[in-house]
């Protein structure tokens, strides 16, 4: 089956819609092959480099929404982690006549510490997830490991320049 001239002008009209190839074919009632010659013989082509970007940065942007409430959860863990062995306020609300009671203990109950424990077990293993997952964390960590490499290469030379002098 020939394709008519109308098709061929609501395919091209689509192409400057920005549509995706295959919803023009769909919409036209042709193949998305079709569209494609259509489109080439007219001098148009698919390009996805701004498809492609804008994909990588939402990428990056999710990627660093992830990074936000990660700080968060860090910067709330070494909060409680470090004030596990402050003084702990206890209390209690009820009875008849709806007191209000507190007291002040050395530190944080066994129950509470162990709270506090875990959900920082926690927040770490989350954050090595992400630093793992990230290609930025990736290339950090490397960096970090070529500086240690870097540090202990040059302790090296300075300790085997110190026993060659002493010789």
């Amino acid at each position: 089956m020939a394709i008519s001239d109308d098709q061929k002008a609501r395919v091209l009209a689509f192409h400057t819609e920005g549509l995706a190839r295959n919803e023009f074919a769909r919409r036209v009632g042709i193949s998305a092959g079709s569209v494609t010659n259509i489109c080439r013989d007219a001098g148009l082509t698919f390009d996805r480099s701004e498809t492609k970007q804008a994909t990588e940065a939402r990428q990056v942007d999710l990627a660093a929404g992830r990074i936000r409430p990660a700080e968060k959860m860090l910067a709330a863990s070494e909060d409680m982690l470090d004030r596990i062995d402050d003084e702990y306020v206890v209390y209690n609300f009820g009875g008849k006549d709806n007191t209000f009671e507190q007291r002040t203990l050395d530190s944080a109950p066994v129950e509470v510490r162990r709270n506090v424990i875990t959900t920082a077990g926690i927040t770490f293993d989350k954050l090595t997830r992400i630093v793992e997952k990230s290609d930025s964390g990736l290339k950090q960590a490397v960096g970090v490991l070529d500086t240690i490499a870097e540090g202990f290469a040059a302790a090296a030379e300075r300790y085997r320049g110190s026993t060659t002098d002493e010789t």
